[in-house]
């Protein structure tokens, strides 16, 4: 198995040794990442398939085919982190996986992982069949699903209907309908199609004992197709709650960003994020939890209007990041950006694209909000305290600010929180004492 491993925006050229990849291995994980729901209308919105080389974009994850692995790991590095080693850059983006999709994952869990030795997806499928066997030995979660047979016996009620109707010459035989606990329920089904489709991708010797040992206790439920998994009938209630954050995982697992493909002589699967996206939903959660109890709430991609009008149609839907409400009152909107940021000493603008500029002012003014802000994750380039600047728009004595803030993504949630907090307080003070 070749395996290689990439950061965002990193180029591999074709070869025969450890830093490169044989240029056939290339084309078949290029044939899987054009397949990616990721992978845009030229099909190179994961990988650029280059003459001479690979060359990641802003997508990290797996790409699997046949006899080789491609791994693209975030390239941004926190503070006093000039040159972050790949296991701290998986954990970092576990971390963040961790946080948006709800999975509490104990510090005791993460310090036994392989980040070394293992990619995204076994040290993502190790977590899962760890605490899914642990969830396992306690009993699969039950409910009671009606029937309709034809007994010998009365058991349950009698169907009127189905016995005058079937049964009007052989009435030994009686229609029943009657409930029985049962083990085949859409919570069960989910958990073994998950089981079933990491069977297939995982290479850790680990990882396939663990699944065949969780493969046997789901012997008595149906195999269904992903399509086809009933989502919308999981209740979670008292009795299956411990059972959540292994649905969210599930569900991680199974969803469009983890792609089988197969098309022709091209097999592969692909577990895939895109990390604007991700750092967005990160942040989303985190301010949630930074801003509770204080008066404001949260909104991601919300707002919804329009920035022009053809009589009584809107055209241009804007759809910010984030939306921080005090009331029905707009008091910041949020623009996250997963770029590096630049130094003042190299542009002073720091990297900043004028058309985000241009975009923010536009939602200060549709929003008819003071306070706009973009926020980049914070990298060793930079100095070592957070960014911190507000622009007056439009003229110096303006009342709206933009401003431009930078977050440090080491380090613990809580800390992301606290510093979130302390952010936003500093932002609606400011405008607040104007």
């Amino acid at each position: 198995m070749i395996r290689r491993t990439l950061r965002e925006w990193q180029r591999i050229g074709y070869g025969d040794d450890e830093a490169t990849i044989p240029q056939a291995e290339a084309d078949r994980i290029a044939a899987v990442a054009a397949r990616s729901a990721f992978a845009g209308r030229g099909g190179e919105g994961v990988l650029e398939h280059g003459r001479k080389a690979l060359r990641a974009r802003g997508v990290v994850g797996v790409i699997a085919a046949p006899g080789c692995q491609l791994e693209i790991l975030p390239k941004i590095e926190g503070l006093g982190e000039h040159e972050a080693t790949d296991d701290a850059l998986r954990r970092r983006l576990i971390h963040m996986l961790a946080v948006v999709h709800d999975l509490r994952i104990d510090t005791g869990a993460m310090t036994q992982l392989g980040w070394q030795k293992d990619t995204v997806l076994e040290l993502l499928i190790r977590l899962f069949c760890t605490r899914l066997l642990e969830a396992v030995r306690m009993g699969l979660p039950r409910r009671y699903l009606e029937h309709a047979d034809d007994l010998s016996a009365l058991r349950g009620r009698l169907d009127i209907t189905r016995q005058f109707s079937r049964h009007a010459v052989s009435p030994q035989r009686l229609a029943c309908s009657y409930d029985e606990l049962s083990f085949d329920i859409p919570l069960n089904q989910i958990m073994r199609a998950a089981v079933s489709r990491l069977q297939r991708l995982a290479q850790a010797a680990d990882n396939q004992r663990l699944l065949r040992e969780i493969e046997f206790a789901y012997s008595d439920v149906t195999r269904v197709p992903v399509a086809a998994l009933r989502w919308d009938q999981i209740t979670l209630d008292r009795t299956n709650q411990r059972w959540s954050e292994l649905l969210s995982f599930a569900r991680l697992l199974l969803t469009d960003r983890h792609q089988q493909t197969s098309a022709g002589a091209i097999d592969g699967h692909a577990l895939l994020f895109e990390m604007n996206a991700l750092f967005e939903q990160y942040i989303a959660k985190l301010l949630t939890r930074a801003l509770s109890g204080s008066g404001y709430r949260v909104s991601a991609q919300g707002g919804h209007r329009d920035c022009l009008f053809e009589e009584n149609t809107g055209r241009f839907r804007t759809k910010p990041d984030l939306i921080i409400r005090q009331g029905d009152r707009t008091v910041l909107v949020i623009d996250t950006k997963w770029k590096r940021m630049a130094a003042r000493i190299d542009d002073p603008k720091q990297g900043v694209s004028q058309a985000d500029v241009y975009q923010l002012m536009a939602y200060s003014q549709l929003y008819q909000c003071q306070n706009v802000m973009l926020l980049y994750p914070h990298h060793s380039d930079l100095p070592p305290d957070p960014i911190r600047t507000c622009y007056a728009i439009a003229n110096a004595d303006a009342k709206e600010n933009l401003v431009v803030a930078t977050l440090d993504v080491t380090g613990s949630s809580r800390a992301h929180v606290q510093a979130l907090e302390a952010l936003v307080q500093v932002v609606l003070s400011k405008s607040e004492a104007a």
